[in-house]
């Protein structure tokens, strides 16, 4: 198995739909050991449950919004585990408010909470783990198209997704030089809990279906398998880069 022992950290288990969901499943088959965060009582009943059902060893509270939570993270990981292998990044927020309409009629606090906890957030963690992670290790966050073309309703995600993907960059490039390595995972429309926030993602399914070189959608069980190629050995010398699971769809012309 590809994964065999490795220490698996995942932020942002939602529940059994979500890509999170898809690329710990794709971990737990090949191999790997898992932990999951969880913020607040609430999530924290949805994760448990979830954790149980995947082998998770161990789940833990981490608001990625507060460093001393982040840190507290990562002491209790090391005290667990003492290293980190695999680090996955799926997290993203924006008011739905700002999700709809104009981009233009963004609030200055809207545009600071999405970028921070949906762009920022990858970097507090990295530096909270930079300890943790070693030669080989591998860190893997999420992102969509519309970090680069218009998706009408995406606005403030599509720019905190850009900076996610330039972080994924400058991030390679600091953790590089001791064998870590840093990439994103660009998945096609996938119906989540959080792609139904973006009124603009309704109808691209259709129209995936009909134009994409596939000529299908794309699902969580893909995304985990280009993710397990990530934390794999078999990506050893791939890192800065943001890896399209679209079916083909962000190639064509329309």
């Amino acid at each position: 198995m590809l994964l065999q022992g490795k220490k698996a950290l995942i932020l942002g288990l939602a529940n059994n739909k979500s890509i999170a969901y898809g690329i710990a499943h794709a971990f737990k088959e090949q191999g790997a050991r898992l932990a999951f965060n969880y913020v607040g009582d609430a999530i924290k009943k949805r994760v448990e449950p979830l954790s149980e059902e995947l082998g998770g060893e161990f789940t833990f509270q981490c608001d990625v919004t507060d460093d001393a939570q982040i840190q507290a993270a990562a002491d209790l990981v090391k005290e667990k585990w003492g290293g980190v292998d695999i680090l996955v990044h799926s997290v993203a927020f924006a008011n739905r408010e700002d999700l709809s309409g104009r981009f233009l009629d963004t609030s200055r606090a809207g545009f600071h909470l999405a970028l921070d906890i949906s762009a920022y957030s990858l970097t507090g963690i990295c530096r909270a783990f930079e300890p943790l992670l070693h030669d080989g290790s591998s860190v893997l966050t999420m992102t969509y198209h519309g970090s680069t073309k218009v998706i009408p309703g995406y606005n403030i995600m599509g720019v905190a997704k850009a900076a996610l993907e330039a972080s994924v960059r400058y991030l390679s490039y600091d953790l590089g030089e001791k064998g870590v390595r840093v990439n994103a995972l660009s998945a096609g429309p996938i119906k989540t809990l959080a792609a139904s926030a973006v009124s603009g993602l309704k109808n691209i399914f259709t129209r995936v279906e009909e134009h994409a070189p596939l000529r299908r959608n794309v699902t969580t069980a893909d995304v985990g398998g280009a993710a397990v190629f990530l934390a794999s050995e078999l990506s050893h010398g791939v890192t800065g880069e943001v890896i399209y699971v679209d079916s083909g769809f962000s190639q064509l012309g329309i």
